[in-house]
């Protein structure tokens, strides 16, 4: 028995287990993000102009932030109660049913209002999937992490964001570049969709071998059993809920701008093609995976909070630059600024799972981190896109670049005024 701990801290174990399942859950959710900019205004919402055809499918897209909340609460409550691993396993078969399910929707103009209803039922069932596995494979990993390396452990499930936008942002690409537009509109959309289903099956076997984490175990030896994990994070630790909310909210809404907001403005309002603003994405989430280790180094020397503070006063400051790189044409400048919000997206993601986990106790920490950090792609996310086009297309880019100015100010009180205290793992 005294041999498991050592394999369970193996950095092997701790990187199959968490970084291929959020790698192939956040591909299941962003395969999602482009086809909402890309495809599903014109087969699921015609009829409506180009502008409004893409906030209805955004709309449909900010369904799943909505729904990670509820996923937060039933897996956190699961994942508190019997373990990490058994969670882990039905959150990602949640997300990868509802992924596959969408690829074989009919289109409006073949069951009318029914195509939509059944594409955000699917979409709610990606974001209950989500909700549950992110708060779990990071505690798969920072629960495994000796104290001195814990923000490093627990960078593996946050490199599965970009890796997996990399590996749906390239298939898009593929596909549009090498089927003509009726085809891929046809049916080609639909192949990233149905294919996720072999990366969900990889992610299945590999979860059933994942072993319970050490703090979880000693927790259940201790008895220190919570009856209702959510009741007990709303009453208890209700500060750490908010301000971790309000803290990591910028987080969201820089990555969201320059994902999906920057790829409708690249090709509606800066008249670049598909594959050159898939092109420009793929470059710049290059540069969000490397910057997410380095951060995490970084936040072991200096401490999470810290390194948080320091990324969100520079978010804060790369807000007033919208203007002066979104207004030109020159696609050099454009891919430079989205490059540079996505190096800023790495060094705040790197320790935010770590950061927000160490609020909570091991009784309540699924829940806890979970309910924080999907509250906050609520309040960073979920609405984020439409907001963005509206206030561009009302007030001008430079208003985009001071809704995130405004978010990253919140966040930097709220990281100023949490409390510093650890629980202990």
């Amino acid at each position: 028995m005294k041999e498991q701990p050592a394999k369970i801290n193996s950095l092997k174990h701790v990187l199959f287990g968490s970084l291929i399942g959020t790698t192939i859950e956040f591909f299941d959710f962003y395969i999602y993000a482009n086809a909402a900019v890309l495809v599903f205004p014109q087969l699921f919402f015609p009829g409506a102009s180009s502008t409004n055809s893409t906030l209805e499918s955004l709309a449909t897209f900010s369904i799943a932030f909505l729904a990670r909340p509820l996923g937060s609460a039933v897996f956190g409550h699961y994942g508190d109660k019997i373990g990490r691993k058994v969670t882990l396993v039905v959150a990602l078969l949640t997300m990868g049913i509802s992924t596959v399910s969408i690829g074989f929707l009919p289109s409006y103009a073949s069951i009318g209002i029914l195509a939509p209803i059944l594409l955000m039922l699917c979409r709610f069932g990606q974001g209950v999937g989500l909700g549950g596995e992110w708060g779990g494979a990071v505690l798969l990993a920072i629960e495994n992490a000796p104290p001195h390396k814990r923000a490093w452990y627990g960078m593996f499930p946050q490199l599965g964001a970009p890796i997996g936008l990399i590996l749906s942002g390239g298939t898009f690409l593929l596909l549009t570049d090498s089927m003509s537009a009726e085809d891929f509109m046809d049916y080609g959309w639909r192949i990233p969709f149905i294919a996720s289903s072999l990366l969900v099956i990889v992610g299945f076997y590999i979860r059933l071998k994942i072993t319970e984490t050490p703090a979880f175990e000693n927790s259940k030896e201790e008895q220190k059993e919570v009856k209702v994990p959510f009741v007990t994070v709303f009453k208890l630790y209700k500060n750490q809920l908010i301000f971790g909310t309000l803290a990591a909210v910028t987080t969201f809404l820089v990555f969201y701008l320059m994902t999906v907001f920057i790829l409708n403005w690249n090709t509606k309002s800066l008249g670049f093609t598909n594959k050159e603003a898939l092109l420009i994405q793929l470059f710049s989430v290059l540069f969000f995976a490397v910057f997410i280790p380095i951060s995490a180094l970084a936040a072991d020397k200096i401490g999470r909070r810290k390194m948080l503070i320091y990324t969100t006063i520079a978010i804060a400051v790369f807000g007033f630059f919208f203007s002066f790189f979104l207004t030109t044409h020159n696609i050099v400048l454009v891919t430079f600024f989205v490059c540079l919000g996505m190096s800023l997206m790495g060094f705040i993601y790197g320790p935010l799972g770590t950061f927000l986990s160490e609020l909570f106790p091991t009784t309540v920490r699924y829940t806890g981190a979970s309910l924080t950090f999907n509250l906050a792609g609520i309040l960073g996310a979920a609405f984020a896109p439409m907001a963005a086009i509206k206030l561009s297309d009302s007030f001008g880019i430079a208003s985009v670049g001071i809704y995130l100015t405004i978010a990253a100010c919140i966040s930097l009180i709220s990281l100023l005024v949490i409390s510093k205290q650890e629980h202990k793992f």
